[in-house]
């Protein structure tokens, strides 16, 4: 099991940056999958970037350029640094640990933390 703990949001102005922390309770190194997600009022949740175990990244079209998901396997940690925010990148984002076994699969999200970019 994994609980992840996000950190690093607030209300930040368009234009600015922020920087998230998602802290796993134990090692990713095993973990396949390590991604942030987002959910905006009224709308459904998406993926936002994800990296891989064997060190590839992928970000959405959206924040491609602006977004950088990063892994740190000795802190156990993954950020997701954001700059050039935009009001529509508001939402709740949530951390996500995926990994999988012989006849099962592991999903994971931490709380969520908030990100208001304001105009």
């Amino acid at each position: 099991q994994v609980q992840l703990v996000e950190s690093g949001g607030g209300l930040v102005q368009a234009g600015g940056s922020q920087r998230l922390s998602c802290l796993a309770s134990r090692s990713i190194l095993s973990i396949s999958n390590m991604a942030w997600y987002r959910q905006a009022p009224g709308k459904q949740r998406e993926r936002v970037a994800i990296s891989t175990r064997g060190g590839s990244t992928n970000v959405q079209d959206s924040v491609k350029g602006r977004f950088t998901i990063s892994r740190d396997n000795a802190r156990n940690t993954v950020y997701l640094q954001m700059n050039s925010l935009k009001p529509e990148d508001t939402a709740v984002y949530y951390c996500n640990a995926f990994y999988a076994d012989p006849g099962a699969s592991y999903d994971y999200w931490g709380q969520g933390t908030q990100v208001t970019v304001s105009s």
